[in-house]
């Protein structure tokens, strides 16, 4: 079964059906801030009902990447953002809840690609604002518990692929998704440090976004279009982990990009 055909889409029923049509053994829906409006909500819920009762049976939902044109970092300062905070605090508690009421999952990312010299400039260091983050995480995982994961960031402030980092992450028990292409950009498109950063790691992964990229910067390309090396990765994965294929598609509701992916996989790891 792994890895499976997971595909990603908006709460567009268009899209969901396009993407239905491939039978997906694993769905994950990419919300925006409009989804987590009262009607925004009734609507993803009849969206996610929608979905199981085509024999999905796991689904992931992605937390909106952004809130007024700024990325939702887990990091946001309520004193100087506070609608801000107030968004990405009150979003993930209705989407957790969401989660609950409909046995699926909420990702929620560790952050997002916040410049160093943002990072600093806020917290006065990396460490100091990693200890916000880690705090979040740990708020969100007492009121998820086994309904939410968090994703590795590009942000130093929850990136894969230094060793202390992951040490620390471990120490929080925390259920895992990796994407591989941040781990691959974070690495500077090194495939030894990525192998080793997923072994590490794998016993907390329950959900992968995999992603080629060219390792420089976030390009989110097709399986096999980028300097990852996969046939490595095979042994290293959690196989009772889900899986989609997280790639920038032409055409939002022609999913070819993500079949292609699924089909390069499945050939590397025959």
């Amino acid at each position: 079964m792994f890895p499976y055909l997971g595909l990603k889409a908006s709460t567009n029923q268009r899209q969901i059906d396009e993407r239905l049509q491939y039978h997906p053994q694993v769905f994950e829906f990419f919300t925006t801030s409009d989804d987590v409006t009262p009607q925004g909500l009734d609507h993803l819920q009849q969206m996610i009902e929608y979905v199981q009762k085509s024999g999905v049976e796991h689904i992931v939902m992605h937390h909106p990447m952004k809130f007024n044109g700024q990325h939702n970092e887990v990091s946001v300062n309520p004193d100087t953002d506070r609608k801000q905070y107030q968004f990405m605090m009150n979003s993930s508690k209705a989407l957790i809840e969401v989660a609950q009421q409909s046995g699926t999952q909420l990702l929620i990312h560790g952050g997002y690609n916040q410049p160093v010299s943002e990072i600093l400039g806020k917290f006065g260091s990396i460490s100091a604002g990693r200890k916000i983050v880690l705090e979040r995480l740990d708020y969100f995982k007492s009121l998820g518990s086994s309904n939410v994961m968090f994703e590795n960031s590009i942000s130093p402030l929850f990136d894969f692929g230094d060793p202390q980092v992951e040490s620390e992450v471990l120490k929080h028990h925390y259920r895992l998704c990796y994407d591989t292409s941040h781990g691959f950009i974070v690495l500077h498109g090194d495939n030894q440090k990525l192998q080793e950063s997923m072994s590490r790691l794998r016993g907390q992964i329950v959900h992968y976004h995999f992603v080629d990229s060219m390792g420089q910067f976030h390009d989110s390309l097709t399986l096999g279009k980028g300097a990852i090396d996969w046939q490595p990765l095979k042994p290293l994965v959690n196989r009772n982990a889900t899986n989609i294929f997280e790639i920038n598609l032409q055409d939002q509701f022609d999913c070819r990009e993500m079949l292609e992916s699924y089909k390069y996989l499945k050939k590397v790891w025959k």
